[in-house]
């Protein structure tokens, strides 16, 4: 009973979350995340994406119990320049005498701290610009989407390096400068959505029904702008690494002994003929972490696309 009961509560279950008429907002919702959720799944390359992401989450969660060494504290006398696999030093060690591994292990926090710092600060920001000038029009479009276009007008690296040397060196000044260089992509996706529904038969009944313009865009645009931008979000986190690593590699993100990845490649590149290890390791993280948030965002833009959800 039991063995031939559970396939047949699977799939009522699965009934009930596919149903064409969802009896509440809970089961619609429900119905709508088990849509995307198995539309994200059947995407093979964004799933080992999403793998990346979590294994980058586990190590930084416990970068305590999974490092072997202090990431700051060499050992000039015993340990300068190690290649990988010598005793404990699985990926070598630097010229510092610094276990890489541990190194590595201890800079992923650094780096999800700053794409998520860059996230929470950007994205609001764009998203705010994005549906305001879309749905206000006239001049208030006008004047912001022209100082969208002066910062789209520069490119990242170059226009953060500009902050960066303005507020001065360190990795909150990087965080601050990166997301200063990032919203406007957000604005601009916000922008395109606002004037696709501002004018529907939807905005309208909410007019009609007494809405305040700030109520229909906090209340009713921006909603409708999420999943696209969470969708860019998520591609541009590649971007956020490699503009932080750059700035890192030119001294002017994280300064040591933080173990920043730009910053151990900067360190590294005395070496790198003889002693590659030291900066091929810190820059395989940023390869394999990149590509791992550009398959994520590449199997969300595909399950959160409605043009996509709709074949």
């Amino acid at each position: 009973m039991t063995a031939n009961a559970s396939p047949s509560s699977a799939m009522s279950r699965r009934e009930w979350l596919l149903s064409d008429r969802p009896q509440s907002r809970l089961q619609a919702r429900l119905g709508r995340t088990y849509v995307t959720w198995r539309q994200f799944t059947a995407n093979r390359l964004a799933v080992v994406g999403l793998l990346i992401i979590v294994a980058l989450l586990f190590i930084a969660a416990f970068a305590d119990v999974i490092a072997t060494h202090n990431p700051v504290v060499g050992d000039l006398r015993n340990a300068r320049l190690l290649p990988p696999g010598t005793g404990e030093f699985w990926l070598g060690s630097d010229d510092q005498g610094r276990d890489i591994y541990s190194r590595l292990i201890y800079g992923s926090r650094l780096t999800l701290l700053v794409v998520a710092l860059v996230a929470v600060i950007s994205a609001p920001i764009g998203l705010i610009v994005g549906t305001v000038s879309g749905y206000a029009g006239g001049w208030v479009d006008a004047t912001l989407m022209r100082i969208t276009d002066i910062f789209l007008a520069f490119p990242k690296l170059v226009l953060a390096l500009a902050f960066v040397a303005a507020l001065g060196p360190g990795i909150q000044n990087a965080i601050i400068a990166i997301a200063i260089t990032s919203w406007p992509p957000y604005a601009r996706i916000a922008r395109a959505e606002t004037l696709a529904v501002r004018r529907s038969d939807y905005i309208s009944a909410v007019k009609l029904m007494g809405a305040s313009p700030l109520r229909i865009v906090v209340r009713h645009v921006m909603p409708l702008c999420i999943s696209s931008l969470i969708v860019r979000v998520t591609l541009d986190m590649a971007g956020i690494i490699l503009t932080a690593a750059g700035l890192g590699f030119l001294g002017l993100g994280a300064q040591p002994p933080l173990p920043e990845w730009g910053a151990m490649i900067a360190s590294g590149r005395r070496f790198i003929l003889d002693q590659w290890w030291v900066a091929a390791m810190p820059g395989i993280a940023i390869l394999i972490v990149s590509l791992g948030f550009n398959l994520l965002g590449d199997g969300l833009r595909d399950a959160l696309d409605p043009k996509e959800s709709g074949q």
